[in-house]
Order: C-alpha cells, then sequence, then structure tokens
C-alpha cells in the first residue's frame, strides 16, 4: 500500500479507528525519520502550542463564546489546527503506550461520578 493511500481515500470519524490513525501518524515519522525528535516533551510542547494556535481562531469572539451563524469562523483553518492536535496527540499515545480509548473511557467513568447528574 502506498503511504498516501490513507488519506486519498477520505476517512471519516464513522469509519476509521484511533488505531489506524495511530498507524498513519507512525508510518509518517517513521518514514522522516522524526523518531529523535518525538520525545515525549517535545510532543507535549507541540500539544499545547498547537492548541494555543487553535485558540486564536476564537480569540475575539463576542464574550468569548462562539455562536454557530454569529461569528464568523474560518472552518478549514480551524480544522487543521484541530488535526495538528489530534496528531501530536496520537503520536505522544502511540510512543507512550497509552491506550487513549481506555483512557478517555475512564476518565469518563471519572467525570460521571464528580458531575453526576
Amino acid at each position: 500500500m502506498n503511504s498516501h493511500d490513507h488519506y486519498v481515500k477520505k476517512p471519516s470519524d464513522s469509519t476509521t479507528t484511533v488505531s489506524e490513525m495511530i498507524a498513519w501518524i507512525d508510518e509518517f515519522s517513521v518514514a522522516r525519520n522524526w523518531e529523535t525528535y518525538h520525545t515525549p516533551k517535545n510532543l507535549a510542547v507541540s500539544i499545547s502550542i498547537e492548541a494555543a494556535e487553535l485558540l486564536e481562531h476564537f480569540q475575539w469572539t463576542e464574550g468569548g463564546i462562539w455562536r454557530q451563524g454569529q461569528q464568523s469562523l474560518d472552518r478549514e483553518a480551524v480544522a487543521a489546527e484541530m488535526a495538528d492536535v489530534l496528531a501530536y496527540l496520537l503520536r505522544l499515545s502511540s510512543i507512550l503506550k497509552i491506550d487513549l480509548a481506555g483512557s478517555l473511557a475512564s476518565k469518563m467513568e471519572e467525570n460521571a461520578k464528580k458531575y453526576p447528574v
């Protein structure tokens, strides 16, 4: 399979697993010999930087709240920043061998106890 085949078929949230996305990021990183740079610290810093870039799109919204249709939003730019955050998070989970789905399930269980309906 060509390394670009993942991106050509336009995957979606409903058809793509976390494991598949991690495999894409790992394959992409290994092909470029980025393992030396992808330390947990560097990846965590990169997540923070990209999250700040995401936040920039909402910086001057009225009252700090974005409402659909009331504020202009460059959806493609926001989606690109979200993808950057996700890519670094997936790579960090791979490097640290952390199961994201299991971690999210545990956190949601903890949150349900902390914040009952």
